[in-house]
């Protein structure tokens, strides 16, 4: 195993500048998750990890080592893409056996690392089988298998999911983390489905434009989102956003305005360097937005413009000013959510403890709940 230091990490094509100073570093057996939209330099980030591109500024260390110049075979670490990229006419046992043949393994170590591997993947019994028998993810298990056979000190996946349909990438996210459970070596995975990144990173390194947003783990970027990009991309449905100005600061409290309404919502928010009159941005998300009851406080009124009923939860649209599209709302269906229906006029209560606020910058402003009161 080995951990994975970045300091000022650049690559750029010509005058095309893809990565921007990534300093980052990979804890020893850690579970590294990045991700972001497509075109944020999640892919050649790690392409430059692997040696398949050369950076062109910065230092790269895997395990202690320098390895800015060493070519991808010498840097211990092993691959696998979203293709599968096996060789048809072999089958799984010498597909995942023909790199160590080519390093010259003796034959009793190549038949035990093999075997060995195919066990810890669940597909001993395919070995005399050519990819043309296998299912998609039994095929993305053996390009896994091929990669565990190396011993790597450091695993790189490439969105090896994205290929699967729905329920098998489901399968397959659990196949990863018990991979990981089992070998306890440092992984890198990159993906564009939050989702994934969720529900196997130790830790997730948010990208856009090449940059570093936030590194942190799953529940610290859902919780504390250090921008409006993080807070919208971490979480699924995302985050809505409204458009607000301050109109009070006290005691720990904001008090925002909203955008084309008279409506003034409270939130326990440091205001920091904010002043009074500044536009701001009101985040929350969808399933922190209640029913509301007359008399509450932080209550504001829409009409149902859709409604999507998935059985144990209810998506309620409700269009309000300031808003691009319109609210998302998530409500539990087996507590009568499930009966809402367009063209109904729906009060919504926003707990003042699930508020986030934005600067003009796009910064939140530090946020004084605890965590607990969302529960």
């Amino acid at each position: 195993m080995a951990d994975v230091r970045l300091t000022g990490v650049e690559k750029a094509y010509g005058d095309t500048r893809i990565l921007h100073g990534i300093d980052l570093e990979i804890r020893d057996g850690e579970f590294m998750v990045f991700v972001g939209p497509s075109g944020c330099g999640k892919s050649t980030l790690l392409r430059s990890i692997a040696g398949l591109e050369e950076i062109t500024g910065g230092t790269l260390t895997i395990g202690g080592r320098v390895v800015n110049d060493v070519p991808p075979a010498e840097r211990g670490i092993a691959m696998v893409f979203q293709s599968y990229a096996l060789y048809p006419h072999m089958n799984l046992f010498d597909n995942m056996a023909f790199g160590l043949k080519l390093a010259k393994v003796p034959k009793a170590e190549i038949e035990t690392a093999v075997r060995a591997a195919a066990k810890i993947l669940h597909i001993e019994h395919l070995l005399d089988r050519k990819p043309k028998d296998l299912s998609g993810g039994q095929r993305q298990r053996v390009a896994i298998g091929r990669a565990i056979v190396r011993k790597p000190e450091v695993f790189l996946f490439d969105e090896p999911l994205s290929n699967l349909d729905a329920a098998l990438r489901v399968r397959m996210r659990y196949e990863f983390a018990k991979l990981h459970e089992d070998l306890k070596t440092t992984m890198i995975y990159v993906t564009h489905d939050q989702v994934e990144a969720m529900t196997l990173a130790d830790r997730i390194v948010v990208l856009s434009a090449g940059k570093v947003e936030q590194v942190g783990s799953p529940l610290e970027l859902y919780e504390h989102p250090c921008n409006l990009f993080v807070a919208g991309f971490i979480g699924s449905p995302k985050m809505n956003f409204i458009e607000a100005e301050i109109a009070a600061l006290a005691d720990g409290h904001v008090d925002v305005k909203l955008s084309g309404s008279k409506l003034v919502l409270r939130t326990r928010v440091d205001g920091g360097s904010a002043a009074v009159g500044d536009k701001v941005t009101l985040g929350v998300r969808p399933e922190h937005i209640r029913q509301g009851d007359a008399g509450q406080g932080n209550l504001l009124h829409s009409t149902v413009a859709f409604v999507e009923s998935l059985g144990g939860t209810t998506f309620a649209y409700c269009p309000y000013p300031g808003v691009e599209e319109a609210l998302t709302c998530q409500f539990e269906g087996r507590n009568g959510a499930d009966r809402l229906r367009s063209g109904q006029d729906l009060a919504l209560h926003l707990p003042e403890e699930a508020l986030y606020v934005f600067d003009a910058q796009g910064r939140a402003l530090r946020r004084l709940a605890a965590p607990e009161l969302l529960a």
